[in-house]
């Protein structure tokens, strides 16, 4: 089965991931630190702050923009479902947008219509790895007053008019869920100009606490406060470690990625059947999948027969997503 997406780890990976074994720290030690900022350092913003997972970088992001009760998030309806579920989680009320259909990128102009008093935040996702329209939804958040965050987890690498995704949003969260670009087994990552959010964010992520085992170490300090309701949403130094030595091959992951992307392009290119998704001007795509639409009527088959009909031909193909 040729797989939709998998990790790819070479000895180097394995060699730091021993390296952290053998040494003191395996959780809130220097390998987070180190990953936080050569992260935050590729998309080109001050702060990194990473977590357990992508779902756990949308939630820390709620909770640090006080998302609660009778709060609205306008969400695209094209998404996983984490999207909208991080809402959900700090009481808040997720509010649904319509995506253009040549590309499934959240539709500004739907946005305008469902903003309102209510409206807290406004999150945008880099479906399958295209920047979102960011020019025209950060008109709309700075009219409204609202943070626009940039739900990234599909678009490392990916580029919007000469900015590197993750540099445009007010905040914006990346996954390294092992189909990602980079991989930590596990993890997210929320990165951010705005040094009050990143305190609520790394309090968040730690029980609320307002200091880590190693800071209360380096300070000869058993004191610690909870001044928040937090969660466990750490990540280890082990898998910082292979983050930090998985970015170092993200320009050769972005590279093949869009290599076997123009295959398809031309592949595709004058078929009646199979329409790829557009891609826009002024961006750099870094196809985390490759998405297309197929004309199921013009063949007399329904999406589940051709499903099967390419799996059983060894071609790991998925449905991404039913909308939320």
């Amino acid at each position: 089965m040729i797989p939709y997406g998998r990790q790819w780890l070479d000895e180097e990976d394995i060699r730091v991931v021993a390296d952290v074994l053998r040494s003191d720290w395996l959780t809130t030690g220097p390998k987070v630190g180190e990953f936080e900022e050569a992260f935050s350092k590729f998309v080109g913003v001050r702060y990194g702050v990473a977590v357990s997972s992508g779902t756990a970088a949308l939630h820390s992001v709620m909770n640090a923009l006080n998302i609660g009760h009778g709060d609205e998030v306008i969400v695209p309806s094209m998404t996983f479902a984490a999207t909208a579920n991080c809402v959900l989680y700090q009481g808040g009320t997720p509010v649904f947008c319509d995506v253009h259909p040549d590309t499934l990128l959240i539709d500004p102009e739907d946005v305008k219509h469902k903003i309102s008093d209510k409206t807290k935040a406004v999150i945008a996702v880099d479906y399958a790895g295209q920047p979102c329209d960011y020019d025209e939804l950060l008109r709309i958040s700075d009219k409204h007053s609202v943070p626009l965050v940039g739900d990234s987890c599909h678009a490392l690498g990916a580029i919007y008019r000469d900015k590197m995704v993750g540099s445009i949003a007010d905040l914006t969260i990346f996954s390294f869920h092992p189909v990602k670009h980079i991989t930590t087994g596990e993890g997210g990552m929320v990165v951010t100009n705005n040094p009050k959010l990143v305190e609520k964010l790394k309090h968040f992520r730690n029980h609320g606490i307002d200091t880590d085992h190693r800071k209360r170490e380096q300070e000869d300090s058993w004191y610690y406060e909870m001044v928040d309701l937090g969660f466990n949403y750490r990540i280890t130094d082990i898998q910082c470690a292979l983050g930090l030595s998985q970015l170092k091959k993200l320009p050769m992951f972005l590279d093949k990625r869009r290599k076997i992307a123009e295959r398809y392009q031309q592949a595709f290119a004058d078929n009646r059947v199979i329409k790829p998704l557009k891609t826009k001007k002024n961006v750099e795509h870094a196809y985390h999948l490759y998405v297309v639409a197929v004309e199921f009527d013009t063949i007399g088959r329904t999406r589940r027969e051709v499903f099967k009909l390419l799996r059983n031909s060894g071609i790991g193909v998925n449905v991404h997503y039913i909308p939320v």
